[in-house]
């Protein structure tokens, strides 16, 4: 059986936790705590976050994205292999050690997805690229905890809130698509995208790229 190898560790800014970056073989594991945020072998839920979104955005010979954040990078190289030339997409990272190690021990996995010149990185708190803008973006991308509520940090929370939802809302383009991937199912957020004026679909995907592991929810809700 082979050993897991911790590679790296990086502070959370605002959170109480460090992220732990482990190598077992040729798969990846981001670790916080005991909770397994992410795994290069679980990207299936990950891509589809990126490919039912992109799905929504064919009649727009232009698009512009934002995607918070980064992880291991599975939603920005799904997003990218079918968004047209035209398209731009800003990666909003909080943890400036995650995009290093994309670059570092990682990069067989990043496969230069980050050097695209459709792409812009950011190294900060995607809630503050939503509130500085203002009828910017076709889709805003959230894969930032393991659901609508800070796991990583809690500052994370603002972004599922009433306010969070409103200045989501008011960052989009008429009509924009504002996409959560969440482990799990949450009514409660559900409700709270209708009253805010969404309109809102919650697919059901799989862990894994062939369709196989735990089921995971995302949020497709347009804005109205």
């Amino acid at each position: 059986m082979k050993v897991r190898e911790l590679l790296a560790t990086a502070q959370v800014p605002g959170g109480e936790e460090e992220l732990r970056l482990f190598r077992r073989d040729r798969d990846y594991m981001i670790v916080l705590d005991r909770n397994e945020l992410m795994n290069s072998r679980m990207s299936g839920s990950e891509e589809q976050l990126a490919t039912l979104t992109c799905a929504r955005l064919t009649n727009r010979t232009n698009p512009r994205l934002l995607i918070g954040g980064y992880g291991m990078g599975f939603t920005l190289r799904a997003a990218l292999a079918v968004l047209p030339r035209q398209a731009s997409v800003v990666v909003a990272e909080l943890v400036p050690d995650i995009i290093a190690w994309a670059r570092g021990p990682m990069a067989e996995l990043t496969a230069g997805c980050l050097d695209d010149p459709r792409v812009t990185v950011v190294d900060g708190d995607v809630a503050a690229a939503i509130a500085a803008a203002r009828g910017t973006y076709d889709a805003i991308l959230l894969d930032v905890d393991n659901g609508p509520d800070g796991l990583t940090r809690a500052g994370n929370d603002g972004l599922y809130s009433e306010a969070g939802l409103a200045a989501a809302k008011a960052a989009l383009v008429r009509g924009g698509i504002l996409a959560v991937w969440s482990a799990g199912d949450d009514p409660a957020f559900t409700r709270r995208l209708s009253a805010k004026g969404f309109k809102v679909d919650v697919p059901k995907v799989r862990a894994r790229s062939n369709g196989k592991g735990a089921q995971h929810t995302i949020w497709l809700a347009e804005s109205l």
